[in-house]
């Protein structure tokens, strides 16, 4: 949490990622390791594992807000600290993580 209770980062909940996604107006960026994102993730997600992150090496978003996600919001949190730290634009993740997108009922890729 940042100042005022407010969050630190900007937070999606798993709806409004799935309409962004929809609208060809978000990439998901998933810092999970890569057993973890083999496992499931969200379709069209890259992997980035957390464990060798770095603001630099994300992809051109092409216009497309990037969105990076993890399990449950923490990961994805350090990574867009990275970025913050990096004054990198991104600044945004899935709150809940892919845990909240799979509990949504919402697509998941394997």
């Amino acid at each position: 949490m940042g100042l005022f209770g407010k969050p630190k980062h900007k937070e999606l909940t798993a709806a409004q990622l799935k309409a962004m996604l929809d609208r060809g107006e978000a990439q998901v960026v998933d810092v999970r390791e890569p057993d973890e994102f083999v496992q499931g993730h969200i379709p069209g997600a890259l992997n980035m594992p957390l464990s060798s992150f770095s603001p630099a090496s994300l992809p051109d978003s092409s216009g497309k807000t990037l969105v990076l996600n993890c399990l449950g919001g923490k990961r994805s949190g350090l990574a867009l600290d990275q970025c913050d730290a990096a004054k990198s634009a991104v600044d945004t993740h899935l709150a809940g993580g892919f845990g909240a997108w799979a509990q949504a009922g919402l697509p998941v890729e394997r």
